[in-house]
């Protein structure tokens, strides 16, 4: 991801103990050893809300003894670590490419076993700040995978292997958790002689010096729920629409602003945005931006309904860990669809956990101002919002480099490469992207012309028709959404020019 306008806040450091487990079938006997290098990175308290902590354990990748079995060079044998529940590798320069794959197994805090190994998706680099935007000039942003959601866990392991084809796996391959057996090695069988996949070494220095430089594992704890934080709507239900409610407490200058932004819809300190009629909707588009619309666009606009959604306060968003500002585009011409790479093994209930530790990931491993998509859909079909500045309103993200302005990004929670999305989640795309373009009167099944902001697919301004509801990869060469969720488009402009009345 090239860079983003990073926090400027301060991090705090602290050594954190990285105990080397035994051989992964004897993962229960732990034997104490020298600590190892593990930096932790926690918000500072000022700003932070004391239901919400939340941290990042950053462990420095190592050499391997090379192993002939796996062929991995870099990465970290079998150990104890804090509790944690989503994991990327991150490296230091943005433009940096990983040319490999990255396989990482975990152990669950609750039981103790160990999952297989997993792929994390190595490209990431697509989304991001445009190049050369004021997001992108801060000098701290990073490279990195995908963030992979494991859930609760507290031992890990990770191997990469470096690829001697810069164009293989990663930017078209599987994703996470939807590779097939044959690769993976279970807890007893990784490496040679049913041992981790190799020990801390001195590895392959050619193929090491190939990866990008200062590559390290993050481990984030996405903190604690909201006491709002609601539970999994109940199979074939509707997500909820009713939660117009403050939350209570003192709220942070921070989460005032992230709140009042929001005001023409809902009260300070809401938690969700309810739902509105058809009729609703076309009156409170008259309000907020009654001198901007045509005698025409007021006789009859075409917007769908206000789909219900929760507030950043309502998944429990740490305010302090974004910049303090809020930047907007012009308008809204297109919606791009994205999907998250994080896994699918998720339940909707722990959603809003997800988003958190996508938020944390993205400012503060990978350097980012605040999280990258401005909405966000779980498989239930909730919508979250995503990037601060006011839902109603032309927030500038960083999700598809080269068309960040004049655009919006949506994500939907987990991987669809060979998964297919749920109906519930498609459904949800829909009526977002009906509400959304219809505020600035966007037809989703026509075209309409963006100029690049520099890219892998279109030069820095070249002029581009682009479909008004687009995948990721119609505006940069990636698998992004996932083919099953790209196949989903076609029905979803339909639908949602269904929804605006067209």
């Amino acid at each position: 991801m090239r860079g983003i306008l990073a926090s400027s806040i301060g991090v705090t450091c602290a050594a954190a103990l990285a105990l080397p487990l035994a051989p992964p079938a004897a993962a229960s006997a732990r034997t104490p050893a020298p600590a190892a290098d593990v930096a932790t990175r926690t918000a500072e308290t000022a700003d932070a809300r004391a239901d919400v902590p939340g941290s990042t354990q950053s462990l420095p990748l190592r050499p391997l003894t090379h192993d002939r079995a796996s062929g991995a060079v870099l990465g970290l044998t079998p150990r104890t670590v804090r509790t944690f529940s989503l994991l990327g590798v991150v490296w230091d320069d943005p433009s940096a490419d990983l040319h490999g794959r990255v396989q990482v197994r975990t152990r669950a805090a609750g039981t103790g076993e160990w999952t297989d190994w997993q792929d994390v998706e190595t490209h990431y680099t697509q989304h991001g700040a445009d190049p050369d935007s004021p997001e992108a000039a801060s000098g701290t942003v990073r490279g990195a995978t995908a963030p992979l959601w494991v859930g609760e866990s507290d031992g890990v392991e990770v191997r990469v292997l470096p690829e001697p084809d810069p164009g293989g796996h990663g930017e078209h391959g599987e994703q996470p958790g939807e590779r097939g057996e044959p690769e993976d090695a279970g807890p007893s069988d990784a490496g040679s002689g049913g041992g981790p996949s190799g020990g801390e070494g001195a590895g392959d220095a050619d193929e090491v010096s190939a990866l990008p430089a200062g590559m390290r594992l993050d481990l984030v704890d996405p903190g604690e729920a909201g006491p709002e934080e609601s539970a999994e709507p109940a199979e074939g239900a509707e997500p909820a629409e009713s939660a117009e409610i403050p939350r209570t407490g003192v709220m942070t200058a921070a989460a005032k602003a992230a709140s009042a932004v929001n005001s023409a819809l809902v009260p300070l300190g809401a938690t969700e945005i309810p739902s509105l009629t058809a009729e609703e909707t076309r009156e409170e588009l008259v309000s907020l931006r009654g001198p901007e619309l045509t005698e025409q666009q007021q006789a009859k606009p075409y917007i769908g309904p206000r789909p219900a959604i929760v507030t950043r306060r309502g998944w429990s968003a740490d305010e302090s860990l974004r910049e303090g500002s809020f930047v907007y585009t012009s308008t809204v011409k297109a919606a791009f669809v994205h999907h998250t790479a994080s896994g699918n093994n998720y339940s909707c209930s722990q959603a809003p956990s997800l988003i958190r530790g996508f938020y944390r990931y993205h400012t503060r491993s990978l350097g980012w101002r605040d999280i990258g998509y401005n909405f966000l859909i779980d498989k239930c079909g909730r919508i979250y919002e995503g990037r601060a500045g006011g839902v109603a309103k032309p927030v500038k993200g960083a999700h598809t480099m080269g068309f960040n302005s004049k655009t919006t990004g949506i994500a939907v929670i987990g991987s669809y490469g060979s998964k297919k999305p749920s109906s519930k989640a498609v459904k949800a795309v829909a009526r977002l992207t009906a509400w959304k373009l219809g505020l600035h009167d966007r037809n989703p099944k026509k075209k309409t012309s963006l100029t690049s902001g520099g890219g892998n697919l279109y030069a820095k301004g070249t002029k581009v028709k682009m479909k008004v509801i687009s995948g990721h990869r119609d505006g940069f060469n990636t698998s992004c959404p996932g083919g099953k969720l790209y196949k989903k488009l076609s029905s979803v402009r339909s639908k949602a020019a269904t929804y605006q009345g067209r």
